[in-house]
């Protein structure tokens, strides 16, 4: 009798830019959380969010190690890089992204701002989901939706999205109106200046559009 082989299932803690939670064997660049457990005892998501404090993590920060969804414990997400958890409304963790916390913070407001304002904004805004504006005014890094699936705009082109990498790349579109995914608050920190951390993939796309 041949022996059983079992696949292991992955669990549903990665994020997609519309925010969602699916499962991938994708890992992506980012950790975060939405301030608590979103899991039950057998691992399984069972909410989406636990407060507003939704933040976006490093992987690794001074050697800290942790089982993924402890029981109890807050529920790790992960994202394909920093412009998918902005889509999906998280902002710069104040811990372990200090650095990348402070210039978003510079880029939200040109005064003194509180994380805690931050993220009741943040919260409005992911209520809302998505608003409408024409191509021609989003700055790099925004998320905005064709043909039913995630583009990043990049470079002056649109990159699509896919939980292990960007797989496409096509021309921005000129003239009428796009669904923009990223919280609009966030769109107008990158038009500030703020440049959101993009996968390597991206990169690559560039370089061969450059070829062709």
């Amino acid at each position: 009798m041949p022996a059983l082989r079992y696949l292991r299932v992955p669990l549903q803690n990665r994020v997609d830019p519309y925010g969602r939670l699916f499962r991938t064997p994708a890992r992506g660049t980012l950790m975060g959380n939405r301030g608590g457990a979103l899991h039950n005892e057998a691992r399984e998501i069972v909410r989406p969010w636990k407060t507003r404090r939704w933040i976006a993590c490093v992987l690794e920060f001074k050697g800290r190690h942790r089982t993924v969804m402890t029981p109890r414990r807050y529920t790790e997400l992960f994202f394909l890089d920093e412009a998918v958890a902005f889509a999906a409304g998280h902002r710069p963790c104040a811990e372990c992204r200090r650095e990348r916390f402070n210039a978003f913070k510079a880029a939200w407001s040109r005064g003194p701002v509180l994380a805690d304002a931050i993220d009741l904004e943040l919260d409005r805004h992911r209520k809302q989901r998505t608003w409408r504006a024409s191509p021609e005014s989003l700055p790099d890094g925004a998320f905005v939706e064709l043909d039913r699936s995630p583009w990043l705009l990049w470079n002056g082109a649109l990159l699509l999205w896919t939980p292990a990498a960007y797989t496409q790349r096509r021309d921005r579109p000129k003239g009428g109106a796009v669904t923009v995914l990223t919280p609009r608050p966030i769109v107008d920190c990158f038009r500030r200046g703020y440049q959101p951390q993009i996968h390597p993939s991206a990169f690559l796309l560039d370089s061969l559009g450059e070829l062709a």
